[in-house]
């Protein structure tokens, strides 16, 4: 026979009840699966409470909850209530809380493909602040600008927003990777915030935390992207996983991994999964040039293919292509060739003005567009053209304000006034394009997308059609 236990007064223990056999059953059908009626089945629902069939051992009476006196609950709400807003305090001040993101619905519709020719006249479309946005960005139908802390996809025909990320941080840098638009912000000493965007929606791909340097630029090169720096290169996949890091890496786990200790960083530049960089070492006669894998078996300990000492200092990194590399030595007034083997392969005279090539570039990279045959360096100057292929001279534009795009199936280059249609195997001039630029007089970027032409005077992103 079972028994039940009532509770029982404290001061008594607790007595089984027998259960009367004659007590009559109520009748009804057992419930089941098929004939309850307002039930749901809850996965995570709480079992219910078992039902003691034994009494307590040693017959002694049931202990009392140490909760139940009003002390005791006046404790635990205040404990939830400590809990509670240590939450939003944490929430109100967490990254996430100062983020803006607003993602387009659909993916922007596409645009007609640019003139085969450059048209005779351009006019404004519309002009945005964009002073973190080095070269302009036009991809996936869509223009992106970058000032202060946001990051901007716009029309390209109108400049309306499309989508937006914006955050209570200063940016460093943005720039397009592949596809996706990798924006860089600043925190505490350096620019450790980076977030990979997609161009069309501005919807977010990857995040990560790094140790770029303040004033880093981003040097892309297919699946990788390489932040610059002083004393510290990061480079990372297209999902930002962290690759390789060269100079002095914060937080060392293997020591003695690095090539050479206390040398400073001059320009960067990359091209087949490999980076090249200008160091300043102590005990070098004068700079030297090193070229490093993007990725190997451990991010901290690099793959150095070659490291040589230059015939000169104050040497700068104009281009990678494949496994060339081409490097401007400015006391000797050259431009040299180095192969894959570390060794100079063609050297080359170079008549610019001394102002063009005595100091370091801004961010630590060299100005130059890139086009399916050919590489473009504006000297500040002057505007130099290469073979994509060989890395050797083609022919030289004088009196420019940037290197040269191809915009639809022409060359132009950016000069005051306007834009010069040249021959790209030659550099004759087939015509010239009048551009108001309402003043401006530095150096102009260019880029496009669709039948829009895209000019970065500064630090503003005009649109011209």
């Amino acid at each position: 026979m079972s028994e039940r236990w009532d509770a029982a007064p404290d001061d008594e223990p607790a007595r089984p009840v027998p259960a009367d056999p004659e007590q009559p059953s109520s009748g009804a059908e057992p419930q089941t699966a098929e004939n309850a009626i307002g039930t749901e089945d809850v996965l995570d629902a709480e079992p219910a409470a078992a039902v003691a069939t034994e009494p307590p051992l040693g017959g002694k009476r049931a202990r009392r909850s140490p909760w139940n006196r009003t002390r005791d609950r006046m404790l635990a709400a205040a404990i939830g209530v400590v809990v509670a807003v240590t939450g939003v305090v944490i929430g109100v001040n967490s990254d996430n809380a100062a983020t803006v993101a607003q993602v387009a619905n659909t993916m922007p519709p596409g645009l007609p493909p640019a003139p085969s020719e450059v048209p005779g006249s351009l006019t404004e479309l519309w002009q945005a602040p964009s002073s973190s946005t080095p070269v302009p960005i036009g991809e996936a139908n869509s223009v992106v600008t970058a000032d202060k802390g946001e990051v901007l996809g716009r029309d390209p025909y109108t400049g309306d927003v499309r989508w937006r990320y914006s955050r209570d941080l200063e940016l460093c840098t943005v720039a397009l990777a592949g596809i996706k638009v990798d924006a860089v912000y600043r925190k505490d000493t350096g620019c450790s915030e980076v977030t990979q965007l997609d161009a069309g929606t501005g919807r977010r791909t990857a995040q990560r935390n790094g140790d770029a340097e303040l004033g880093t630029r981003l040097v892309v090169d297919g699946s990788h992207v390489t932040t610059t720096g002083t004393k510290l290169l990061n480079t990372w996949r297209d999902d930002l996983v962290k690759s390789m890091e060269y100079g002095q890496v914060p937080a060392i786990v293997n020591p003695n991994k690095q090539p050479r200790t206390g040398c400073t960083y001059g320009t960067v530049a990359a091209a087949a999964g490999k980076i090249g960089v200008i160091e300043r070492c102590p005990g070098d006669p004068a700079d030297r040039f090193t070229v490093y894998r993007a990725t190997n078996d451990e991010a901290d300990d690099p793959k150095v293919d070659y490291s040589t000492v230059l015939a000169g200092k104050n040497a700068k990194i104009v281009a990678m292509s494949g496994d060339l590399a081409l490097i401007v030595l400015p006391e000797q007034k050259l431009l040299v060739i180095y192969g894959g083997d570390g060794l100079q392969k063609a050297a080359y005279p170079l008549d610019v003005p001394d102002a063009d090539i005595t100091q370091d570039p801004v961010g630590g990279v060299m100005t130059t567009a890139w086009t399916a045959q050919g590489v473009y360096w504006f000297t500040g100057s002057k505007t130099m053209a290469f073979s994509r292929d060989d890395l050797t001279p083609r022919w030289t534009l004088k009196n420019s304000a940037g290197p040269g795009v191809t915009f639809g199936e022409q060359l132009v280059v950016p000069i005051q006034g306007g834009l010069a249609v040249l021959d790209e195997t030659t550099g004759a001039t087939i015509r010239t394009v009048g551009v108001d630029r309402r003043g401006y007089t530095g150096p102009v970027v260019l880029s496009s997308v669709g039948p829009v032409l895209l000019e970065q005077r500064g630090p503003t992103l005009v649109a011209l059609k």
